[in-house]
């Protein structure tokens, strides 16, 4: 009987948090069988190694997030809307996908060395890519500031933003667009240009509240 797709992203997902809470080498099939309570051999019904595991596990993860992003990049905003589109729709992978995220930050650098895992690589220069284009658009149009060192300001984005997968928990206090949008009007004033903001008092003037685009 051919295992029903629920039960295999039920395993994944168990799977998925066991390599986030114990690193990938230190997993073992038999402790990712025990978490799913089943035998270890059953494991085997499904997947063929934990290898294939985690492979899923981050390709499921990086094709919706890119799904998400490549939506935002073609919807034609302007680089400070791009950049707050970005970022909500980060936070809301981190949403779907925390442990996903937790692995991919932890194993990535290490897996990535391995020929299975080659798209980590790909996906990361594309990342860096379509960041470093919004932030170079940006500075060019104005919209943000002319001193700005955009791959200090990439590398910033990137860290602050995915970190958030190390404390995130689902069905907590603020949705992933809440915390996107605090998270924007602390940063966001930071990137713009000197003499836009009266810094003698908060500036109300940007509602950074992003609405994906359809």
């Amino acid at each position: 009987m051919t295992p029903s797709p629920e039960r295999r992203r039920e395993l994944l997902s168990t799977a998925a948090e066991v390599f986030a809470a114990q690193g990938y080498n230190a997993t073992t099939v038999r402790r990712i069988a025990d978490e799913a309570g089943m035998l270890a051999g059953s494991l085997y019904y499904h997947f063929d190694s934990k290898e294939s595991m985690v492979d899923e596990i981050l390709s499921t993860f990086l094709n919706e997030l890119w799904a998400g992003y490549d939506e935002v990049l073609a919807a034609g905003l302007g680089p400070r809307e791009t950049v707050e589109a970005l970022v909500t729709e980060s936070f809301r992978e981190i949403d779907r996908h925390r442990a996903a995220v937790a692995i991919y930050q932890k194993e990535s650098q290490h897996l990535s060395t391995q020929p299975r895992f080659g798209y980590l690589t790909e996906s990361r220069g594309r990342f860096e890519r379509a960041w470093l284009g919004v932030l170079e658009r940006g500075v060019a149009e104005g919209v943000f500031r002319a001193d700005l060192d955009i791959r200090l300001a990439y590398r910033f984005l990137r860290d602050t933003v995915w970190v958030a997968a190390s404390w995130y928990r689902p069905g907590g206090l603020h949705s992933p667009e809440e915390i996107a949008r605090q998270y924007l009007s602390m940063v966001l004033d930071g990137i713009t240009p000197r003499g836009d903001t009266d810094t003698s008092r908060p500036d109300t003037r940007h509602d950074t509240t992003t609405v994906r685009p359809s």
